[in-house]
């Protein structure tokens, strides 16, 4: 049997239900996770690229799409790059909830996902 993960940090925003679900998750696994709530105190350039190298993603994959400011920035064709900066700079752009523990890094999309690492 494979032992459960001793930490967690959620990249947490309280009014998604999908976020709200894996922080349910977590903590029903026994683990009193760190909550991030990210729009409130968003990741620096670096901290939100290692969130995303650890995870295996490019900034394209973990963006908001729907979002009304990637179409209001005009990212469609925007670098991997411009990206990132268009995270850092509104972390509402930031797809949710990135968990992290000390068996890795997912981003729980599906909720389903973050059982990889707990």
């Amino acid at each position: 049997m494979t032992a459960m993960a001793k930490n967690a940090t959620i990249y947490h925003n309280q009014r998604c239900n999908t976020s709200r679900t894996v922080l349910k998750m977590i903590e029903e696994s026994g683990v009193e996770p760190t909550v991030i709530k990210y729009l409130d105190t968003p990741p620096s350039r670096d901290g939100l690229r290692k969130l995303l190298d650890d995870a295996g993603l490019k900034p394209s994959q973990a963006i908001r799409k729907r979002e009304s400011v990637y179409k209001e920035l005009g990212l469609a064709d925007a670098t991997e790059d411009e990206l990132l900066d268009a995270m850092v700079d509104n972390p509402i752009l930031i797809e949710r909830p990135i968990v992290v523990t000390d068996k890795g890094t997912v981003l729980a999309r599906p909720a389903d996902k973050v059982a990889e690492i707990l």
